[in-house]
């Protein structure tokens, strides 16, 4: 009964997403859904908003991958593959190839490790090779494009992701140690927690000051490709302007409508 309600429930937000009125909704390539597994309607509420980055958290249990930020004794129907993956594979099918109509660049699921990473990438890596043909990564070697890319954060398997041939996943590197890597095709993101890397005035601002060790930050990973997020910001609009001056390139939170709204009148200015 529960997993007939799961299904019921995804099928009506499904059929919402795919209706005319979205086709024309604005994506939002600067917004990040942190821990969007929260909501009451994981993955749909962040894409009816426009949001191109998605975050879950991940734990591996009994052999499945259970999105929860902790040891998963309730929960462990809401997996991975439900929450996500599935529901993406069928909206890509229903916009012929795209997550978003007309948006050419690769949505972003974020996968947060909370398990132990090498565990985890063993479950994760069958299961992301059911769903191929809709991810970006490497196919002995050679590069493959695909409308969703997975970056995987938290305790990530560093090794096994670099020595993988057929790799479906990217890194989120440490913003703070991006300048000293050079693996290429390796990293896609550098985050760093807010509170480690600046601090804001009451007022959100950023002093000069942190302004230009955050500018120096990005300059490093932008040389390298790589985009930048820093989590646990002030959901402040002073400071999320401050943070795309800066040239941050996603700015995370879980206040999806006021990020929508605050992004949509920054493209109108």
């Amino acid at each position: 009964m529960m997993r007939y309600c799961f299904v019921l429930q995804r099928f009506f937000a499904l059929l919402l997403l795919t209706t005319p009125v979205l086709a024309q909704d604005v994506v939002l390539p600067n917004a990040f859904a942190h821990n969007d597994y929260q909501h009451k309607k994981p993955l749909f509420e962040a894409i009816k908003q426009g949001y191109a980055n998605i975050e879950a958290d991940v734990y591996a249990y009994k052999g499945s991958l259970v999105v929860t930020h902790v040891l998963p004794i309730l929960h462990h129907r809401r997996t991975l593959e439900a929450l996500y993956l599935e529901p993406l594979a069928d909206l890509i099918n229903e916009r012929n190839g795209e997550v978003y109509t007309g948006f050419a660049a690769p949505v972003t699921l974020m996968i947060d490790i909370k398990s132990d990473g090498a565990k985890t990438y063993r479950l994760l890596k069958p299961i992301l090779e059911k769903y191929r043909s809709y991810l970006c990564g490497y196919s002995n070697g050679q590069w493959q494009p695909g409308p969703v890319r997975i970056v995987l954060s938290g305790k990530k398997p560093f090794d096994m992701v670099r020595n993988d041939p057929d790799r479906l996943v990217f890194i989120d590197e440490d913003l703070r140690k991006i300048g000293r890597d050079t693996t290429r095709n390796l990293f896609n993101m550098a985050s760093c927690k807010f509170s480690k890397l600046v601090r804001c005035n009451k007022d959100g601002s950023l002093s000069p000051r942190y302004q230009a060790r955050l500018r120096n930050y990005v300059n490093d990973a932008h040389k390298y490709g790589v985009r930048v997020r820093l989590w646990a910001s002030p959901n402040k609009y002073t400071t999320w302007q401050q943070l795309l001056t800066c040239g941050v390139d996603m700015i995370a939170t879980d206040k999806l409508t006021t990020l929508h709204n605050f992004l949509i009148d920054e493209k109108r200015r």
